[in-house]
């Protein structure tokens, strides 16, 4: 099944204790779009200058995804520039230029509406109301947010949480949200607001899924080198829906799997900088890793005689 993706398409700078990299792909739908190309049909709405090298997507294009919904706009791209130092779960934002991106407005062209899967990613709530006004019932959509959403317009996510399905935000983000110090406090008031699933990342930490019934905890994979976590939470959402669009099971012990295959998406897409370990990778490297998370958590409950 095929999922839709509206979100930021840009262009990073990054500095990390390993490294730098200049003007590589960057932004929400991008990093996406490389995670759950890999495993489904992708469709992306966005929006790029005239100055974004279009030809640096040939890879995503040949893996299927579809750019019709990319709007070139005269002006800069959406550019951001960020440091990390050894804490590598936090960024230091150096410099934001919004270019085009400040006055996007997504239109969802007639033959993705129908898409079964749609992922908001982290844009202004008041524009994911709006995507979903353009779509057509779809079987499952996910939410991403961020602290400046959650501050500056807090009544319009709210609201939109009525609206989606499913939420993913980091532990951080969650507690700003719901001014509970405790993660599963926290979950239970989202929840209480309309998802039927929580998402709560943990960086280096792993990810929680809480629902009304259960509650799933995937571990992050033990990398030895990490070259560049920008992407890594997009990435995860691309694994997680992109498995889901791929199978169309939405029963609880799917949307575990799918959790593995989100932290899978994720710890690839820092191993090296931008989405060029994503855009390299294989299915067979992808199922080579769901097998070894399967490995980490598994253990004997026979008690010794």
């Amino acid at each position: 099944m095929t999922v839709l993706v509206v979100g930021s398409v840009a262009l990073d700078s990054v500095e990390t204790p390993f490294g730098s990299a200049e003007n590589v792909l960057g932004g929400s739908a991008t990093f996406f779009a490389s995670a759950a190309s890999l495993l489904t049909t992708v469709q992306v709405v966005g929006v790029v200058g005239s100055d974004y090298p279009v030809d640096k997507l040939a890879p995503l294009v040949a893996r299927g995804v579809d750019f019709a919904g990319l709007e070139r706009a005269e002006g800069e791209s959406f550019r951001w520039r960020g440091r990390y130092r050894h804490d590598l779960n936090t960024a230091e934002t150096l410099e934001t230029r919004l270019g085009v991106f400040s006055h996007f407005r997504p239109k969802i062209p007639e033959q993705f509406r129908k898409a079964p899967f749609v992922f908001l990613g982290n844009i202004d709530p008041r524009l994911q109301l709006d995507v979903l006004g353009q779509v057509d019932a779809p079987k499952l959509v996910a939410c991403d947010t961020m602290n400046f959403w959650i501050e500056s317009r807090r009544a319009d996510l709210i609201a939109l949480l009525r609206q989606v399905h499913l939420i993913t935000l980091n532990d951080a983000e969650a507690r700003q949200l719901t001014e509970k110090a405790n993660l599963v406090h926290a979950a239970r008031w989202i929840l209480d607001h309309g998802p039927r699933y929580v998402i709560i990342k943990k960086g280096e930490h792993g990810a929680f899924m809480f629902t009304r019934e259960s509650v799933f905890y995937a571990p992050a994979y033990p990398l030895e080198q990490i070259f560049d976590p920008t992407g890594a939470g997009d990435s995860f959402a691309g694994g997680f829906i992109g498995y889901l669009a791929k199978t169309g099971d939405l029963s609880d012990a799917n949307m575990r799997r799918a959790v593995v295959y989100g932290a899978a998406m994720g710890s690839f897409a820092v191993e090296k900088f931008s989405n060029e370990r994503l855009l390299g990778l294989t299915r067979a490297e992808v199922d080579a890793r769901v097998a070894e998370f399967r490995k980490l958590v598994a253990f004997d409950t026979e008690m010794p005689a």
